[in-house]
């Protein structure tokens, strides 16, 4: 320490205590050693990335509806906005031909012949979807349940038994049995329907649109699929 003397000459003060040692650094790091061998390949991801799914799922419609559905767009609103108040995010059609589409292509054509079609449950109803339309009436394991949305079974505790399509076996639309592309509820007008008992999901029942049959939907895009468009 310096201090100023009487006729400004410097001194020195005395010597002030010694401070205590500094801490000990951590040592450092060495150069990386070589990268080892590379580890065993993973097995592969779903066909469309994370979180997707590589079945169709068919769930039917919480009630079931008279032929007055406000149309094959009324009736594809009721599947969006079921399928999402259960937390499902894949976009769901009605299973239902009108003026617009025949059955066969409401699900993209990259996934008629790829996928099977299944309940709420993951059980399989079909190989494919487009085995559904071979001619056979879609035949299917009656065995099987159909679920709907809030996780009911079609059969056997329900009594609601039939299904809406208005389609021929093959499922090509039938615009004399369709309730009128689905707007009328009328009891003079007729649509066709599937007795699901039968396991022929394109049976041959022809009713009056009065009556109030299931309404079953398809699952037919996916959360994150990059292509979103039908084609």
């Amino acid at each position: 320490m310096i201090l100023q003397g009487p006729k400004g000459e410097s001194i020195v003060g005395p010597q002030g205590p010694t401070g205590s040692p500094g801490q000990t650094g951590t040592p450092g790091f060495g150069r990386p050693g070589p990268r080892g061998p590379p580890g065993p390949t993973g097995p592969p991801g779903p066909a469309y990335g994370s979180g997707k799914c590589v079945e169709l799922h068919l769930v039917a419609l919480n009630t079931p509806l008279k032929g007055d559905m406000r149309g094959i767009r009324g009736a594809d609103f009721q599947c969006y906005q079921q399928a999402r108040s259960m937390g499902l995010m894949s976009t769901y059609r009605a299973f239902l031909s009108s003026h617009l589409q025949d059955l066969a292509t409401i699900v993209r054509k990259a996934d008629r012949n790829t996928m099977p079609v299944v309940n709420l449950r993951g059980e399989a109803l079909f190989t494919s979807w487009m085995s559904i339309f071979s001619g056979n009436g879609g035949t299917f394991n009656p065995s099987t349940a159909i679920y709907s949305f809030d996780g009911l079974s079609s059969s056997p505790t329900r009594p609601e038994k039939l299904v809406w399509h208005g389609s021929n076996t093959m499922g090509i639309r039938l615009t004399s049995n369709y309730c009128e592309a689905w707007r009328t509820g009328d009891m003079a007008v007729t649509g066709q329907a599937a007795l699901l008992q039968t396991g022929r999901l394109l049976g041959q029942h022809t009713h009056s649109c009065s009556n109030h049959y299931i309404v079953l939907c398809i699952e037919n895009t996916y959360v994150g699929n990059t292509q979103q468009r039908r084609t």
